[in-house]
């Protein structure tokens, strides 16, 4: 199994206190400062007028980063487009990586957590990774072992959103507290 095209959503602690106005001029400046190692960021997009939808994007060449609040869950969403060389552990710390760091980046700001101890891994492609149990038993071993590295064997659980109609969905929930700085240095 290839898995490419993957979002990582980090969850936002206390969602109703974040106004997502402020942060059109958060992701411009970072287009303007290009602070993005390797990515070539193009443009913001403001769609805080759908309710439970993308909220604010910033679109980038290789990837789109936005604050996102699809499930009327307000977290950051990294959005992998360009493919990827490597294995899917590679791929995997890739993506988990990226959205560690823009998630640190914004929780410096004033009144934005984010929980490290909860996440959401969705494969943005379904002719690669179909929704299907077939694709849930090829892809769990791997998953299982990037996360052990993540959070530590055993402390985690996987669970498949088993809709068929969506893209192939895992969220992954973390016993106890993890904050971004140690989720990082796990993947190192």
């Amino acid at each position: 199994m290839d898995l490419q095209h993957l979002n990582i959503k980090f969850f936002v602690d206390q969602p109703e206190t974040v106004d997502l106005e402020s942060f059109l001029a958060v992701f411009n400046a970072w287009i303007q400062e290009q602070v993005i190692a390797d990515e070539l960021l193009i443009d913001v997009a403001d769609y805080r007028h759908v309710w439970a939808g993308p909220g604010v994007i910033l679109i980038g060449h290789e990837a789109n980063y936005s604050l996102d609040n699809a499930g009327n869950r307000l977290g950051l969403l990294y959005n992998r487009k360009a493919p990827l060389t490597g294995s899917n552990t590679d791929r995997l710390r890739q993506a988990v990586r990226a959205a560690l760091l823009a998630a640190e980046r914004l929780g410096a700001r004033p009144g934005l957590k984010f929980s490290g101890g909860e996440l959401q891994l969705a494969v943005n492609d379904r002719l690669l990774a179909p929704n299907t149990d077939e694709t849930w038993q090829a892809a769990q071993p791997e998953l299982s072992a990037f996360f052990d590295q993540l959070y530590g064997p055993g402390r985690y659980r996987l669970a498949r959103h088993p809709e068929p109609r969506e893209r192939f969905t895992v969220d992954v929930k973390a016993e106890g507290q993890y904050d971004l700085a140690g989720l990082l240095s796990n993947l190192s």
